[in-house]
């Protein structure tokens, strides 16, 4: 029953006969269509494709696949032009094939059109399709951006017949959205004579190109009075129909609710329920928008769902059937496609509709036989019929029934619901549910009117040496302010608890000419493995976190990677990141003015804080405790305080770049790398209740900044690590990514080992060690056995400083460094360097 041909009979014979109907075209066509007669005032006939997994179950690999080759076609037209290309499908019957050829296309972004109005969506357009049952499509997509600009926009149908929808498409985005050029993508070119030159006149019309892709072409010659007749046939057969159903469950021509019985629990055909583990925020499918990352994440999930799905085919299935619901066509086909690689059965795929077709169970007509069931979502016209063709009788041992979670209702579970349907036909149903994805929305901050206004971002060249667009730093300007203590001094005040260490500034050190040739030697070694940690970390935060996160790095070790972040999603998305930086201190929690000034102006939902990494993980605790208090305080929630960072070699947070305690070269350095910021201020005499933390500006370092020139080296080689960023992210989306701390449990051990006893001094991971050997007074470093190059500056930092260097064997970082406590200064080692006593 999948085949165009059944016995040698070509599944269009039967209306062919009775209505004089002919389909021109060679073997092709005819291998890909079918014909039936549908209850519609406006066409009688009914073309069914064989290949495209609405009404006649196929196998998922070729339903996928024939969207997959169209899409290769299309790029090939496009050429350059495909990399900015947007794809737009038709509802309902096109959402999958549309979804397949954005995938051919390259992972283009996707949006389908919807008769499924969603609250709180604003439409970003809609047309009307004059011939379906449904007619009225609306646009709902979550970024209105999708549908902006100047690249291709690929229309998709399963057939391209009048050519009157393409044509209402675009003309109404065409005069919200003009673009220079169009392409439409069918299975079949059915245009008549006199409609095959309408389209280059309407392209004229508007002056945009319009091109034409289809995998098959021909015409449909109708005779005279063909409706009328068509309509005739359909009532006669409907009501010798209604009689068999009565009579016969098992009839192909139609299919009756499922008989009484047991209760469910000990209904064998019971439907089992599946929770496919379907990632948190993934769309549903392209409602409202798809990307490449959502792509990518689907892909790396795909492999743990289609085996949950095999584990509930009974043993011995042979003929297995996966059943999509409505526009819900992606998400299943992609399973269905799982599920084929793994189970011996053979595996076909089809959805629900709401198409009313005519069922007639005849080897030359392409609907063999019906499932009628009630609505069983909130559909936008109201309750009513739905169907599932060419499922009844058709011998599946299992059929598996993919809805999203606004079907999984009552009427889905009742006792003439699909459920029970289908348990009619088979053996064995079941239920696997994706949740449906509804945007969130547009973000109104509820400021209370007492709030104090905020300042504006701090911006270069006025404040720090990068450009403006880089970064917005919610700090104030202390430049004019004597912050700077010897080391020693700060040390002292620090330990014995007279001064927080945030209340001064370190002298900034100012490297020699050796130690300025390995930070470049650093960087031309490192800068690739950067590049590639850099994506990594972005594409999880667009995957997981925010198709547009708002970037806010906790300056100033994190500025760096927030500038690189913004920079990647505009070389791999196109994407215009806002990013800001803004203090935390440790023991006095993030700067909750600038929280606020965030929520005043973003989503705190959107909002993603970054740094550069993750030591033993103080940091990531300081943020969690201190958005918990903002928010008891009154506060505005919404704020996730995970970190996302280029390394986590502590394994404190789930969003990384590596988990490889390796040399990130912008911590070789302090502000010559950092935009010449200072590190974040906060003492009670400059900063006040109402103010943002402070931060200096060293303008008079200019001449040694590297700061630009850092980012401009790493982003240099975001072409050469774009295929393994890929590759690294499919992995980690699919990998359990939880938090184990193994990094805390180390500097624990090492804090009793060498008789600390308070963690805060001991300082784990490359970065962390050389800012106590540029800001603190250390006592020693220990090194992991075999460490190389990622080493040389750390030995060089700590020769010029008289610090010993102790290897050890087991150690999860690559180093540590140690401040001993009770510093006392003034104490003297053999070595006449300063130590603790």
């Amino acid at each position: 029953m999948s085949n165009a041909v059944n016995n040698g009979v070509w599944s269009g014979t039967w209306v062919a006969e009775r209505l004089g109907v002919e389909l021109v075209g060679d073997d092709t066509l005819t291998g890909m269509l079918g014909l039936a007669l549908r209850r519609n005032p406006k066409r009688a006939h009914l073309l069914v494709s064989h290949v495209l997994g609405k009404h006649v179950p196929q196998s998922p690999s070729v339903v996928h696949g024939h969207g997959l080759a169209l899409g290769q076609r299309v790029r090939a037209l496009l050429g350059a032009e495909a990399a900015g290309a947007v794809v737009l499908g038709y509802a309902e019957t096109a959402t999958g094939l549309g979804h397949s050829v954005a995938d051919g296309l390259g992972g283009a972004p996707y949006l389908h059109s919807t008769r499924r109005p969603v609250a709180g969506v604003a439409t970003a357009g809609g047309f009307e399709e004059s011939h379906s049952h449904a007619t009225s499509h609306l646009l709902l997509p979550e970024d209105p951006a999708l549908l902006v600009g100047d690249g291709p926009l690929v229309l998709v149908d399963d057939e391209f017949s009048t050519g009157n929808t393409v044509l209402n498409t675009v003309r109404d985005l065409h005069a919200r959205y003009p673009r220079r050029r169009y392409v439409v993508v069918a299975l079949v070119d059915m245009r008549s004579a006199a409609d095959a030159g309408r389209l280059e006149d309407f392209a004229r019309e508007i002056g945009a190109r319009v091109d034409l892709v289809a995998a098959a072409s021909g015409t449909v010659r109708l005779p005279d009075g063909v409706l009328e007749k068509g309509q005739a046939l359909v009532a006669a057969h409907e009501a010798s129909a209604e009689g068999l159903a009565d009579s016969s469950p098992g009839a192909r021509g139609t299919a009756r609710p499922a008989p009484t019985g047991p209760h469910p629990d000990e209904n064998p055909s019971h439907p089992v329920r599946v929770d496919l583990g379907w990632p948190q925020g993934l769309p549903d499918g392209g409602r409202h928008g798809f990307t490449q990352a959502h792509r990518e994440r689907l892909d790396a999930a795909l492999p743990g769902m289609g085996a949950r799905l095999a584990e509930a085919i009974p043993e011995g299935a042979s003929r297995v059937l996966v059943l999509g619901f409505e526009e819900l066509m992606y998400a299943p086909l992609r399973l269905a496609r799982e599920l084929e690689r793994l189970v011996p059965a053979e595996v076909r795929y089809s959805t629900t509709t709401r198409s009313p077709v005519l069922a007639v169970d005849d080897p030359g007509y392409a609907i063999r036989s019906r499932i009628v069931f009630p609505a069983h979502d909130d559909p936008a016209d109201g309750p009513g019929e739905r169907y599932a063709y060419n499922v009844a009788g058709a011998g599946f041992d299992a059929v598996v029934a993919v809805v999203d979670s606004v079907a999984d209702t009552a009427a889905l579970h009742a006792p003439d619901g699909l459920l029970a349907m289908l348990a009619a036909h088979t053996p064995h149903v079941v239920l696997a549910v994706v949740p449906s994805y509804v945007p969130a929305p547009l973000y109104v901050p509820d400021l209370p009117e007492e709030s104090p206004m905020l300042p504006e971002p701090l911006r270069g060249p006025a404040f720090s040496s990068y450009p403006p667009e880089e970064v917005g730093w919610l700090l104030q300007d202390l430049s004019d302010v004597t912050l700077e203590a010897p080391t020693e001094e700060r040390e002292e005040a620090i330990q014995s608890g007279g001064a927080h260490y945030a209340e001064s500034l370190p002298v900034e050190y100012q490297p020699s000419e050796q130690y300025q040739r390995l930070f470049h030697a650093a960087l031309e070694t490192s800068a690739a493995r950067l590049a590639q940690a850099v994506g990594v970390v972005t594409e999880t935060v667009i995957a997981e976190r925010s198709p547009r996160p708002v970037l806010v790095s906790l300056a100033r070790a994190g500025t760096p990677v927030g500038v690189l972040m913004r920079r990647w999603a505009r070389y791999r998305h196109g994407l215009d990141l806002p990013h800001y930086a803004v203090s935390i201190v440790r023991g006095r929690g993030i700067d909750a003015n600038a929280l606020r000034w965030l929520a005043a102006h973003h989503d705190p939902r959107d909002v993603v804080f970054v740094d550069g990494w993750t030591g033993k993980g103080a940091i990531t605790r300081e943020l969690a405790v201190a958005i918990e208090e903002f928010e008891a305080a009154g506060g505005a929630a919404g704020f996730d305080p995970e970190i996302a960072v280029l390394a986590d070699p502590g394994s404190c947070v789930r969003t990384y770049g590596t988990r490889e305690d390796f040399l990130i070269p912008s911590a070789c350095l302090n502000s010559t790398v950092s935009g010449l910021i200072s590190r974040t201020v906060l003492r009670a005499d400059l900063v006040g209740p109402d103010d943002f933390h402070g931060a200096k500006f060293y303008r008079e370092l200019a001449g040694a900044d590297v700061s630009v020139a850092f980012l401009n080296a790493v982003a240099a080689r975001f072409d050469e690590v774009a295929d393994a960023v890929a590759g690294a992210v499919k992995e980690l989306l699919a990998a359990d990514r939880t938090p184990t701390w193994e990094g805390w449990a180390a500097v624990e051990r090492i804090s009793e080992e060498y008789g600390i006893h308070d963690v805060n001094l001991v300082k784990p991971g490359v970065g962390e060690t050389t800012r106590v050997l540029l800001r603190r007074v250390p006592w020693k470093i220990l090194a992991r056995a075999g460490a190389g190059a990622d080493l040389d500056h750390v030995r060089l930092l700590a020769e010029q400083r008289g610090v010993p260097v102790e290897e050890v064997g087991e150690l999860p970082y690559t180093c540590v460094g140690l401040i001993h406590p009770q510093y006392t200064r003034g104490a003297t080692g053999a070595d006449g360097r300063a130590v603790s006593v």
